[in-house]
Parts: structure tokens; C-alpha cells; sequence
């Protein structure tokens, strides 16, 4: 393979690729001759793809010339024209023609339905190259950067493009084009993981519009500065998840502490009316809201009752025995205690014709030896 040399400027270069362009054409008239005139009127479609100056693959429509093999002759450096050797075949017939290149030079080939020229052409092989995919890829990584070589290609005018993304990118960024295979991309985080990929494309002003970038390299990932097997997706669509999942756990416990605080501050504003059953007990189910009652049975507060009938009375007045006085002589026996309760019209302690001294109601009156004492039901004693 030799590699052509073009011109050093873009004006130069556009004129070089003109005047061959206007020389190849010039060549393949004066070569057609009567074949071509013999295919006048029939426009025969076809494609020339150089593949880095390694084999260069010609295919052509046959739509127009269905049933037909077509035949395929070419030549390099203007020797005579020579059959393909290898074809490719469409539905059983002839579609195309593979063969090995010889440089950056001109080849002209002539496609034939039996002896009758369809289309005949001199071209230069380099206006439809197709570069090879650039081959050891190195990443050297710097803060927040990094920067990608390989190796590059044996020929001159070339860009090298290289396309990146992160877990977090829905598609492919580019940098931009370089002339070497040197590239720094900015603004990277060496702790994400990425993904990289890189292709070569050709300077439309030196080799033409016709070309083709070359195939994408396969994609290599690197995180943390080493290369790794994949960017696991899932890695990224469960961090998603834990964040959301966290949002949504924090949004309802608020509204659960929200809801929470505004019962406690509505209770303490406007508190409630305690129900009376729940702060009494016993007070509707036994005494059926009967106060009185209740509190009479929940303080244990009874009445004196008398003794049965058929215990003497002096069992209580047993209790309250006062010894006289050393002054005044006791009796032989000792003093009993009467019991008795004032009669409507009479004062025991006084005398028959004195007014009656009036006891609340509930009081007994009591006379021991001589002294007059007050019982009230609580069995205490009112002097």
C-alpha cells in the first residue's frame, strides 16, 4: 500500500481533487468507446468502498437487470482489464466484486451485461475510502479529565473522533475532532464509570464527500481509573430507586408528624370534656347518679347503728366509764351509763319547767353519773 501524499493547503488539495476527478472522467470516456454508447439510456446504480487501502469492494443495482449476470472487469496503474475472481452473489445472481487494492491509485473497471458496456469508470480508490477502526485504545486519567491515544493510521489528513458517556447519560457525547489519535476530554470524574469509544473519519476537503468514517471501536469502560467489564445499568436505576423510596419515606412521616402535632396542639387549645363515668366509677352503674350515695360509699362513711336487739345497750357505755372525783364520794357500785334520747317536751339534763335546749337532729343524748353528753351519729362525744 502507498500512502498518498496530498497538498500541504485546502485550497490546493480542492484543487488537486478536482483535476482528478476531471481526469478520471476523461480517461473512462475515452475508454467506454461503443460500450458505452451501447448502455446509453440505462443508468446502472454502484458503490466503491476502499477499505483502508486493503480491498476495495464495487456492488451495483440490479434491479434494472433482473435475471441478468452481470461481469465486472477492472485494472490498477492503467494495465489491461482483467475478470473478477470473486463475487458477490444477490438471489443467486451477480451483485458485486471483491478485490485486493494496490494502493492509492487510479482503477478503472467496466461493468458488462454479456459484450454489451453498461457503465465504465476511472477513479481514484481513495475518494471512497473507509479507514480501519483505530486499534489500542489507553486512557491516562487526570483530575477531572482524561486522555485517550492509540495508534495512529499510516496516513495523513485523518480525524479521530472520540464519543464518551457516563451511567447517568442517555446517549453519546463527542469531543471534538482531532488530527491525532491524542485526545483529552474535560470535565470527567474518575470515580464514575464511562464509557469509550473511537472511529476515524477523513478531511472532506482532501479526499472528497464520498468517503466514509471508519467502524466504531468496541466499547471499553473504566471507573476509578481501571477498566471494568460493563456500567451496570441497574446500579444506576437502583440508586434511583433508593433516593426516590427515601423521598417518599420522608414525605409521609412528616405528614404523619404533621397530623400528629396538629391533634396535640387542637387538644391543647380546645381540650376535651372528661365523661363523668370514666372519672366516677360506679357512680351511674350502682348509685345511677346518685352523688350523695357514692360518696358515701367510696369514703366509707356509715351510720352509727344501733345494736342488735339482742345485745345489751351497755356494751358501748362500757367504754366510757368516768371515775368521780377523789373529792366527791363514789358510790358503792360502779356508775352505769344511761343512754337516752330527748323527748320532744323535756330536757333531761334540766329541769321540768325549763325551756328544752334543742340538739341538731341525728344527736343522742348520753348522762353518766350525774353529766349530760352529746353522741352525735358519728359516735363522738360533743360536751
Amino acid at each position: 500500500m502507498g500512502a498518498r501524499g496530498p497538498p500541504a493547503t485546502a485550497a490546493a488539495a480542492a484543487l488537486f481533487l478536482l483535476l482528478g476527478r476531471l481526469l478520471a472522467a476523461a480517461v473512462a470516456t475515452e475508454d467506454s468507446g461503443e460500450g458505452e454508447e451501447a448502455g446509453a439510456g440505462e443508468e446502472l446504480q454502484f458503490q466503491i468502498i476502499n477499505f483502508n487501502y486493503k480491498t476495495v469492494r464495487v456492488t451495483w443495482n440490479t434491479s434494472e437487470f433482473t435475471g441478468a449476470n452481470l461481469t465486472f472487469l477492472y485494472g490498477f496503474h492503467g494495465n489491461e482489464l482483467r475478470p473478477c475472481s470473486q463475487y458477490l452473489l444477490r438471489g443467486g445472481r451477480t451483485a458485486g466484486c471483491l478485490l485486493d487494492a494496490e494502493g492509492d491509485t487510479v482503477m478503472k473497471f467496466s461493468i458488462r451485461n454479456g459484450t454489451r458496456s453498461l457503465l465504465s469508470r476511472s477513479v481514484w480508490i481513495s475518494y471512497y475510502l473507509k479507514p480501519r477502526s483505530p486499534t489500542d485504545l489507553k486512557f491516562r486519567w487526570h483530575p477531572e479529565a482524561v486522555t485517550v491515544t492509540c495508534s495512529d493510521l499510516p496516513y495523513r489528513n485523518l480525524l479521530y473522533e472520540i464519543q464518551y458517556k457516563s451511567s447517568f447519560d442517555t446517549g453519546w457525547q463527542s469531543q471534538e475532532l482531532e488530527n491525532t489519535c491524542h485526545v483529552t476530554i474535560p470535565g470527567l470524574d474518575v470515580d464514575r464509570c464511562y464509557s469509550f469509544r473511537a472511529r476515524v473519519s477523513t478531511v472532506e476537503d482532501v479526499y472528497g464527500p464520498e468517503t466514509y468514517p471508519s467502524d466504531w471501536t468496541e466499547v471499553a469502560h473504566q471507573q476509578g481509573g481501571e477498566h471494568t467489564d460493563s456500567c451496570r445499568e441497574k446500579t444506576v436505576f437502583s440508586k434511583f430507586i433508593l433516593i426516590y423510596g427515601l423521598v417518599a419515606f420522608l414525605t409521609v412521616f412528616l405528614l404523619f408528624l404533621s397530623s400528629w402535632k396538629l391533634r396535640r396542639i387542637k387538644k391543647l387549645l380546645m381540650p376535651s370534656v372528661p365523661d363523668p363515668k370514666f372519672s366516677f366509677p360506679g357512680l351511674f352503674e350502682s348509685h345511677h347518679g346518685n352523688f350523695q350515695e357514692w360518696i358515701k360509699d367510696t369514703q366509707h362513711v356509715t351510720h352509727l347503728t344501733k345494736a342488735d336487739e339482742g345485745e345489751p345497750d351497755c356494751v358501748l357505755a362500757e367504754a366510757l366509764v368516768v371515775e368521780e372525783p377523789p373529792e366527791i364520794e363514789a358510790p358503792a357500785s360502779p356508775t352505769m351509763v344511761t343512754m337516752t334520747t330527748a323527748a320532744p317536751g323535756k330536757d333531761p339534763a334540766g329541769e321540768p319547767g325549763q325551756p328544752l335546749r334543742q340538739h341538731p337532729p341525728g344527736e343522742e343524748v348520753v348522762s353518766v353519773g350525774g353529766f349530760t353528753f352529746v353522741i352525735s351519729d358519728n359516735a363522738y362525744v360533743t360536751l
